[in-house]
């Protein structure tokens, strides 16, 4: 079934008399329970495309549906709800709170979700149970990464929208980053959007979209992903 949907997006910017077009009929599907990587060059169009998929940007033509609710038709308070409630967002800098705890920071986002997820579960399965009571200045960067897919997950989300979630990590950092990201696509059902510019990580997608000067120029389910263990860069 599919979740997210969408149509002839298209993003301009003006920059004093130039207009960069950062998105260009832009139109894709994605099922639910899919791991998907966008994958593309700096200044491809993905994390525009990201944005406007996370509401937290709007296109200047086309339509974004989740399920069969345009989102690209809210208003700022159906936004603010949609951001809340319906996206998990994971980014390359953890953006977490530094004076709080891990488990606090958790707890900060089940308290504006609807039907938030009990938080002990989340950090058992992010593997922070025993680090529930550190501050992110007292962990490691892979440490303080769970500790931002735990607060997303907590939500109870959609989906999950990832911007570069390893790129501050090193390489065996990184590949337990993509292991946990994957554990919740698979045991707890969610649809996780990765995007990257790094084609290595393809390899472990269900869907692979490849994005260049703001266009999608290839989309495809990956038959055979293979095992994160397996990834090398």
């Amino acid at each position: 079934m599919t979740i997210l949907r969408a149509e002839s997006l298209s993003k301009s910017y003006q920059m004093g008399e130039i207009e960069v077009k950062a998105l260009q009929d832009t139109s894709f599907e994605i099922r639910e329970g899919e791991f998907v990587v966008i994958l593309g060059p700096s200044g491809s169009g993905k994390s525009t495309l990201l944005n406007i998929i996370g509401g937290m940007d709007l296109p200047t033509g086309g339509k974004v549906f989740l399920h069969d609710e345009e989102i690209t038709a809210y208003n700022e308070r159906e936004l603010t709800e949609y951001r809340r409630n319906k996206v998990g967002f994971i980014f390359q800098f953890y953006n977490i709170m530094a004076n709080l705890t891990a488990e606090e920071n958790v707890e900060l986002a089940t308290e504006i979700s609807q039907n938030p997820l009990p938080i002990d579960e989340i950090l058992e399965a992010v593997g922070l149970a025993d680090r529930r009571d550190h501050f992110p200045a007292q962990m490691s960067g892979g440490e303080q990464q769970r500790v931002s897919i735990a607060r997303a997950v907590a939500k109870n989300p959609e989906i999950l929208l990832c911007d570069e979630p390893t790129g501050a990590l090193d390489f065996h950092t990184g590949i337990t980053i993509l292991s946990l990201l994957r554990k919740v696509n698979r045991d707890m059902g969610k649809t996780v959007i990765v995007i990257t510019h790094n084609a290595d990580i393809a390899y472990m997608a269900d869907r692979v979209i490849k994005m260049r000067s703001g266009r999608i120029i290839d989309d495809h389910i990956n038959e055979n992903p293979v095992a994160v263990e397996e990834i090398k860069w």
